[in-house]
């Protein structure tokens, strides 16, 4: 079984980085969300799904076949975190297009890239002069 899952885990992560590297905003959101599943999927068999010693003994001694409990509180937790980061690039997502109108990630990087409408244009200009003059750092 955890032969299974290691496999599952690998192609997911496969597949999430794979689509971490698209140019589409939306499949570098859902790239995040199913590389966070292929890490709790790995945390998950890594901790084992039966354990050969258990956490805790029952009243009458026996052990029997217990999992770990402790892969599968910081996988709950993760779970948690990684739906709520989900969410937040879901809204940024929403909002990058709703003030750009494109989802992908050239448009974005050659918007960011310009100076911000409040700066005024010459000190912008000496500031760009003045990287352009700065001597490399070693």
């Amino acid at each position: 079984m955890e032969w299974i899952a290691a496999i599952t885990t690998g192609g997911m992560a496969g597949f999430g980085l794979w689509m971490l590297l698209d140019r589409n905003l939306k499949r570098v959101v859902l790239g995040v969300a199913v590389l966070g599943n292929a890490i709790n999927l790995g945390v998950l068999t890594a901790g084992r799904f039966g354990a050969q010693q258990a956490a805790f003994v029952a009243t009458n001694g026996a052990t029997g076949e217990l999992a770990n409990p402790l892969p599968q509180a910081l996988v709950l937790t993760a779970i948690v975190i990684g739906f709520s980061l989900f969410i937040f690039a879901l809204a940024l997502l929403k909002r990058t297009r709703e003030l750009h109108g494109d989802n992908s990630t050239d448009s974005i990087s050659s918007v960011t890239e310009q100076p911000a409408p409040d700066w005024p244009a010459s000190e912008h200009e000496n500031a760009k002069i003045a990287s352009e003059h700065a001597e490399p750092r070693s």
